[in-house]
């Protein structure tokens, strides 16, 4: 099982070790800035850290030797254009980071708020704006879902075929393309928007997709969190199955497929809209073990009492699929070693939690 673990906060970047029975925290990174992103990245063993700093913009920085030291490298930022009122794109987040495949030495991808796709192919030394997303007739209708900004939180890498992407966007659906970004298509028939009015409700640029993860051993099974509800889909997200009657709630933001066993994902539920806390207060974990027929709700460690909200990468599962890790917006850190059925909270006063990123 992974013995390291990054966690993104509001206020730094801290890493955890593993040391016997207990995790111990190392000195944090980036004191007092939001970190937005973490990839630690497994090809090469090389750290990366997104920062949101607002009116300074967005930072990245690169770590060789497991966070010990750090280099500011280059973000992603779209290209200069010269129009008459001078409103020109600007990145406003790194939502996520993504390794490229393990015949993609270097090769990294960025989802960012407003909705673009950036590529580096140079450990993240340079970047480049996949032009032909943004450039996506239907990409006008696209609107902010998490944030007042369309944002891409979700890029899958198909193990099979580097070339084989899928991205998901908050609010803008499922787009895959089968030539490494050279050309997309709008896919996931059976998605449901209930927000919308009746005749867009399964209008495929309408889908308010919260989170899309793939299982690594079986890439065509696709898991997707949506606003209002929970889907499967086993044709790599062409279609979507919709998951109904999961107690105590379809909504959420987090899901994590298990890395090698394709009937077995978790949830995390809450109560939707302007809300967005525990159902009856109760913070649970949601898992199947059989495609999504059926849910067991996990609970044991977890506070039965409790205003925790995970977002979209707060929740994370290691190469094993035995261990997992979960961070709050209040700040509290959890994790798994027997799948989920038992919880150990390793820290409770931390800023609120991003990202979770096994090393």
């Amino acid at each position: 099982m992974s013995d390291i673990l990054h966690v993104a906060t509001r206020k730094g970047l801290v890493s955890f070790k593993r040391a016997g029975n207990e995790w111990r925290a190392n000195a944090p990174a980036f004191i007092g800035q939001p970190v937005s992103a973490v990839l630690a990245d497994a090809r090469d063993g090389t750290l990366y850290a997104a920062l949101r700093l607002g009116h300074f913009g967005v930072k990245l920085h690169r770590s060789d030797d497991a966070g010990a030291s750090w280099s500011e490298i280059a973000a992603p930022a779209f290209p200069t254009v010269e129009t008459p009122d001078d409103n020109a794109p600007a990145v406003d987040m790194i939502w996520t980071l993504v390794a490229g495949g393990a015949d993609e030495p270097g090769v990294l991808w960025a989802g960012t708020t407003p909705g673009g796709l950036f590529k580096s192919s140079d450990c993240g030394a340079t970047w480049s704006l996949n032009d032909s997303l943004w450039n996506l007739p239907e990409r006008k209708d696209w609107a902010g879902g998490g944030y007042d900004l369309p944002g891409i939180h979700s890029v899958l890498v198909d193990p099979r075929d580097a070339k084989s992407l899928t991205v998901g966007v908050s609010t803008g659906g499922v787009w895959p393309s089968a030539d490494g970004g050279g050309s997309w298509r709008l896919t996931g028939t059976g998605l449901r928007a209930e927000y919308m009015p009746p005749d867009l409700v399964f209008d495929l640029k309408m889908q308010d997709v919260h989170r899309l993860s793939a299982c690594a051993a079986a890439p065509d099974i696709v898991w997707c969190q949506h606003h209002n509800g929970m889907f499967r889909s086993i044709d790599g997200g062409e279609t979507y199955s919709e998951i109904t009657g999961v107690k105590p709630s379809v909504f959420g933001f987090a899901v994590a497929a298990h890395p090698s066993d394709p009937n077995t994902a978790w949830f995390v539920p809450a109560i939707k809209d302007e809300l967005r806390i525990p159902v009856d207060a109760e913070l649970v974990v949601t898992q199947t073990s059989d495609g999504g027929k059926t849910f067991a709700s996990q609970s044991d460690g977890l506070p039965a009492v409790s205003y925790d909200l995970v977002y979209r990468h707060g929740l994370a599962v290691d190469r094993t699929g035995s261990r997992l890790a979960m961070g709050s917006t209040t700040g509290n850190l959890w994790t798994s070693d027997d799948s989920g059925r038992r919880w150990t909270q390793i820290h409770g006063h931390l800023p609120p939690i991003a990202e979770v990123a096994f090393g």
